[in-house]
């Protein structure tokens, strides 16, 4: 398979294995959004790390299969291929990109797509699709504009540019970086400590944010306001409050 789950102590690792480089084909697209679904629902899963490996997170898509693609071919496709990286945006769960050596095109997109980004001080990010004569895709000229502001992802998408850990750092466009060999230990304790967390008010919080950045203010608001209130009715939320009285803040858990 091009795309595994595979779940430990509450961490699903979406795993990326489509040697050389993890091209993002049709076939990984759709068993990515499959993936991704499946983590989505699955109790077991509560916080989701997205990795490609040792050497490579995703270079991009396969372009010798998209250039046999003419319009009408990709008017087809072009939904499902959109709908693959959205599933992995959707994850009501906290989601880590773990990126190492090369996250460009679909592979810089599929990092959009996480709530968090962890890098290798080697890595190298970047939309080049201006150099092929098309643009981002699956998702790029919004996550991207949305995560670092409208003029940076403009002269990333403009120029086609890749950047390097350190300025991708600078940009906002990852969180953290660290040495290469660090990278998937760091994004999974990331997610190992918020997978002991209270799962649906980590799916309110993501989703309040998620929501708010797509629409306006009075509609995050009320959507923040219901999830607040509904989370009164939760058995985590009687289970933090009285830790907080009887033990002090922080020493609640959750599981």
């Amino acid at each position: 398979m091009t795309v595994n789950l595979e779940v430990a102590e509450g961490v699903g690792t979406l795993r990326l294995d489509r040697p050389p480089m993890n091209a993002l084909d049709v076939a990984t697209q759709d068993r990515l959004k499959e993936l991704a679904e499946e983590a989505a629902r699955r109790d077991d899963v509560r916080a989701v790390v997205i990795y490609g490996g040792e050497k490579v997170f995703a270079a991009g898509a396969d372009i010798k299969e998209m250039q046999a693609m003419d319009h009408t071919a990709m008017v087809l496709r072009a939904r499902a291929l959109q709908d693959s990286f959205t599933a992995v945006a959707r994850i009501p769960k906290p989601v880590v990109a773990a990126v190492t050596g090369y996250a460009l095109g679909g592979g810089c997109e599929l990092a959009l797509c996480a709530d968090y980004r962890i890098a290798a001080d080697n890595a190298k990010l970047g939309q080049p699709e201006i150099l092929l004569g098309l643009i981002p895709g699956a998702g790029g000229t919004q996550r991207l504009s949305r995560l670092v502001g409208p003029s940076k992802a403009k002269d990333l998408i403009f120029t086609g540019r890749m950047v390097r850990a350190d300025e991708a750092l600078t940009l906002g466009l990852v969180d953290r970086v660290v040495a290469p060999e660090q990278v998937y230990a760091e994004a999974h304790a990331w997610a190992a400590k918020l997978a002991q967390g209270p799962a649906i008010a980590l799916r309110a919080a993501k989703e309040s944010i998620d929501t708010g950045l797509e629409t306006d203010i009075e509609t995050g608001l009320a959507v923040e306001r219901n999830w607040f209130a509904g989370l009164f009715a939760t058995e985590d939320r009687e289970r933090g409050m009285r830790s907080f009285v009887e033990e002090g803040p922080g020493k609640a858990k959750f599981l």
